[in-house]
């Protein structure tokens, strides 16, 4: 992946037009969602960090993307860059095209580049849209903690509640409902010289799942929905 395909450096044209489209889908989301951010000053304001949001809705995108004024990049099939002026748009917005098809570790290597860019990116833990109250173990992908390890680069993990809702799976309709988005602290990989050991990898994991959950029930909290019961472990459950 060249450095055409990633995007270059952001002109003084496409800067005004990146936030000219923020600050348009800022207003139309705030005034449809009346959406509330906290936890903001958890932020990096300059370095770049990976962004991980719970997935419960399509909206986590957009609405996820209203955390902070900086530009966000993400994963966009390259398919989508056919249209000369629609791949013009998502460059600007922060898309950059990966071929449909390729190997995990390609994506990962472009989005590795992005950050040793000094760019922060989105990447969904769970890969695509989850159900329910949980974020759970199974459904956590590796990606984002192996890249943030060899880009030496933090994870924020990020809770957003009232999405679901508002766009049901499968609803064509959007509902103007409350939503609320909850900043956690920035998550620092451990230091490692050569080769990420999968060790590494799966309890940077497993951390960022357990941050992923407590932003998520506090944006739940805030949206006045009570946590649900969680499933007991086993070892809990036999023993004393």
């Amino acid at each position: 992946m060249n450095e055409s395909d990633l995007g270059r450096e952001m002109s003084r044209v496409d800067r005004f037009a990146y936030h000219f489209f923020w600050s348009l889908l800022w207003l139309l989301l705030k005034a449809w969602f009346r959406f509330r951010v906290v936890g903001k000053e958890n932020l990096p304001s300059e370095e770049p960090y990976i962004l991980a949001p719970v997935h419960r809705s399509y909206l986590d995108t957009p609405v996820g993307g209203m955390a902070t004024s900086r530009r966000l990049r993400f994963l966009g099939k390259e398919s989508l860059w056919k249209s000369r002026l629609g791949g013009r748009f998502l460059t600007i917005v922060g898309g950059f095209p990966v071929e449909r098809g390729t190997a995990d570790r390609a994506a990962l290597r472009a989005c590795q580049e992005v950050l040793e860019r000094g760019e922060p990116m989105v990447m969904f833990p769970e890969g695509t849209r989850r159900h329910g109250p949980v974020v759970l173990a199974e459904e956590m992908h590796a990606g984002p903690a192996f890249v943030a390890t060899r880009a030496g680069v933090p994870i924020v993990p990020l809770g957003i509640a009232g999405t679901d809702h508002a766009m049901p799976g499968g609803s064509p309709f959007i509902r103007p409902t409350k939503v609320f988005i909850v900043v956690g602290e920035p998550l620092r990989p451990p230091v490692v010289e050569g080769r990420v050991q999968r060790r590494v990898v799966e309890e940077l994991t497993e951390e960022l799942r357990q941050r992923m959950q407590a932003v998520f029930d506090e944006a739940q909290r805030l949206a006045g929905r009570p946590a649900l019961p969680r499933p007991v472990p086993l070892e809990e459950a036999d023993g004393d």
